[in-house]
């Protein structure tokens, strides 16, 4: 999750006038013990919130946290006038005929939601349970909801475009819409991942070399303060518009190294990962959004032409 440099955009967000009813819709995530003790009743986790072992003792406040600030938002936009529908993130579908897009939960909520959210809607995420929940792209958290929503709506938070990312195999389109990472890697995480790397240049060149690793990331620039700089990578500027790879614990040759264990993608530019490997998959933006990649499958890797519009990003 990228910061540092200066956003694409800074301009503020458009403001409603007084016979518009903004329409917002929030999108949330349930909390872990909604899902496994009140909803599926799970025994194991049932067990161990008995005992209280250390593995869950932060479950129960950081539920009750996540609750406290849906209800937050619920009775601030309320107060607001605003026509607002709530839906559970798990509720797939595209995001259409909204204002403004509000996620609660952390970065792994605004990551899943961004997947339905095009290049013209704004986006502000709330940090529900700020002990709990990363909230790197978050520009509010509990206890600031009805504030953060007045700024988001009246044009008064800091908006940025961020650079996302398209990912293509064997010619079909994926997604347009990566904003913190793709990693391509062998099903099995204790297995070798081969593949060849082809980077095609804006001036024609085209570099290419064989691979043996844990892997791939690939990811912009939002993306490249979490898994793209433990691997070994950059913290790249907010607001660039390049791509940033890294190879993923590398398995050198007996002799000689590899040229291209780290390199960035320019406007215009892709990069392609020819899969070497029978089990191979493509994680986008987490573990949710996975595709399984076939021996001699081609993925590639290009700039997006939907930046996501996110407001009150970076805080400050």
């Amino acid at each position: 999750m990228g910061h540092g440099g200066h956003p694409v955009s800074t301009r503020p967000t458009r403001r409603m006038s007084a016979r518009d009813v903004p329409r917002v819709l929030v999108v949330y995530k349930k909390s872990a013990y909604q899902t496994n003790v009140k909803e599926r009743k799970n025994a194991r986790f049932l067990e161990l919130l008995e005992r209280r072992d250390p593995a869950v003792t932060r479950l129960i406040e950081a539920h009750e946290d996540h609750v406290s600030t849906i209800d937050e938002a619920r009775a601030a936009l309320e107060s607001m006038g605003v026509r607002a529908v709530f839906r559970f993130r798990g509720d797939e579908g595209l995001v259409e005929d909204t204002d403004l897009v509000v996620t609660i939960g952390g970065d792994g909520t605004l990551l899943w939601a961004a997947r339905w959210v095009g290049a013209g809607i704004p986006v502000v995420a709330i940090n529900s349970a700020p002990k709990d929940s990363v909230g790197h792209f978050c520009a509010g958290a509990k206890g600031e909801v009805k504030k953060t929503l007045e700024l988001a709506l009246a044009g008064e938070l800091r908006e940025t475009r961020l650079t996302r990312m398209e990912v293509e195999l064997e010619g079909e389109i994926l997604t347009k819409r990566v904003l913190n990472d793709a990693l391509f890697a062998h099903s099995s995480p204790a297995a070798t991942t081969r593949y060849v790397l082809r980077h095609a240049h804006d001036d024609g060149r085209v570099s290419e070399e064989e691979h043996k690793s844990s892997g791939i990331w690939i990811g912009p620039p939002a993306g490249s303060t979490a898994a793209q700089l433990s691997a070994g990578g950059r913290v790249m500027p907010v607001g660039s518009k390049r791509l940033q790879y890294i190879v993923r614990e590398p398995y050198l040759p007996p002799e000689g190294s590899y040229r291209m264990v780290r390199g960035l993608i320019d406007p215009g530019e892709e990069l392609a990962v020819i899969s070497k490997v029978r089990e191979g998959r493509v994680f986008m933006d987490g573990p949710h959004h996975v595709r399984d990649v076939r021996m001699g499958a081609r993925l590639v890797f290009r700039r997006s032409d939907e930046p996501l519009t996110l407001l009150g990003f970076p805080r400050g």
